[in-house]
């Protein structure tokens, strides 16, 4: 779970899309931000959710949002995932964990009885001014855009 909370700034970050075009938070200043986590490219529950936020991306768009995912996975799968699903947002490469452990979702896990570390699905709203305005850590996969359109 992110020790950061709704008021929190959001932790300055930057890192590399799947074009390996560089990013960082810093440069959408001035507009809000779907910033959200996810485990592994192309995997069920991570696929949908990037087709729910893709299925909505002009309705995302018309409330003013940005949407940037970050995984641990690198640019190559990136590149895939993004073109298998035609995502039209930036997936930046957290190879090394810098990312995720800034906002605290890298963590511990269980899964069937097994204990592990990895991304701690969530993602952050952010605002215009760079403030964290909303966590969403109870993510529905199939619904994601929804949850975020609703808030």
């Amino acid at each position: 779970m992110s020790t950061l909370k709704i008021g929190d700034k959001a932790p300055a970050i930057s890192g590399q899309d799947q074009d390996g075009t560089n990013f960082s938070l810093g440069s959408l200043k001035g507009r809000k931000v779907v910033l959200y986590f996810y485990p592994k490219d192309d995997t069920p529950g991570c696929t949908a959710e990037a087709c729910s936020l893709r299925d909505n991306y002009k309705e995302l768009m018309n409330q003013g949002y940005t949407i940037v995912g970050v995984s641990p996975d690198n640019q190559k799968s990136h590149r895939k995932f993004a073109d298998k699903h035609e995502l039209p947002f930036p997936l930046i490469a957290d190879t090394e964990k810098v990312i995720a452990r800034e906002y605290g979702v890298w963590g511990l896990k269980k899964f069937m009885g097994r204990e592990y570390e990895g991304i701690i699905r969530t993602t952050f709203l952010i605002d215009e001014s760079g403030v964290i305005v909303d966590i969403i850590s109870k993510v529905d996969t199939k619904n994601h855009a929804f949850q975020i359109l609703n808030m």
